[in-house]
Formats: structure tokens, C-alpha cells, sequence
């Protein structure tokens, strides 16, 4: 069964934090690079931050030393950290892995909103 939960979003003031989580079925999950993507409103979804089994990670610039991402391989879970929020984070995140991306499926997403 192929399943993405998203959660932990919500509404917070610029500057301040939220961790989101991601529960992924272990068909997904498994030894796959796993990442977390956004959709602002009127824009095209786009990476954030992405991480492979043996916990190497990247970002996109926009985020690069705001937002972290994890992973823990014993709960098919994967993390995302985001501190010093600005209100151009402001978007629906969604985590996803390549190839499932390839075949377009996607979760449910969480809304994250920063206001300002």
C-alpha cells in the first residue's frame, strides 16, 4: 500500500518554528531518498530539502540554514525542521520520493502560513 501522511503544519508569526512529519508506508519509505517539497499559492511546487538513506542531505538556498531535515528508518518517518520562518514559506508541504514523484502521487499535504 502506498501512503504519505503529512502533518505538523500550522500558523505561526515570521521567525518562528514548526517541525513537520511525515509518515511514509515502508513500500515508499524504504531505503529511497526521501524530500520534502512546497507549493506556495499561484506557484509551482518546488523542492525544499531532500535526504538519502544514509542520511546525506540538501536544500534549496531559500531555506539553507533555516530548515533541517531527518529521517528515522525505524518509523518510516521523515522530518522536517523549520526555524526563523519568513512569510514566502508560506505554502502547502508535501513529502515524496523521486519515483513516486515520477508516477505523480502525491499526499494530502500540511499548511504551513507565517504571517508577518
Amino acid at each position: 500500500q502506498v501512503q504519505l501522511v503529512e502533518s505538523g503544519g500550522g500558523e505561526v508569526q515570521a521567525g518562528g518554528s514548526l517541525r513537520l512529519s511525515c509518515a511514509a508506508s515502508g513500500s515508499i519509505f524504504g531505503s529511497n531518498t526521501m524530500a520534502w517539497y512546497r507549493q506556495a499559492p499561484g506557484k509551482q511546487r518546488e523542492s525544499v530539502a531532500g535526504i538519502t538513506n544514509g542520511g546525506a542531505t540538501n536544500y534549496a538556498d531559500s531555506v539553507k540554514g533555516r530548515f533541517t531535515i531527518s529521517r528515522d528508518n525505524a518509523k518510516n518517518t521523515v522530518y522536517l525542521q523549520m526555524n526563523s520562518l519568513k512569510p514566502e514559506d508560506t505554502a502547502v508541504y508535501y513529502c515524496n520520493t523521486p519515483w513516486l514523484v515520477l508516477k505523480g502521487y502525491w499526499g494530502q499535504g500540511t499548511q504551513v502560513t507565517v504571517s508577518s
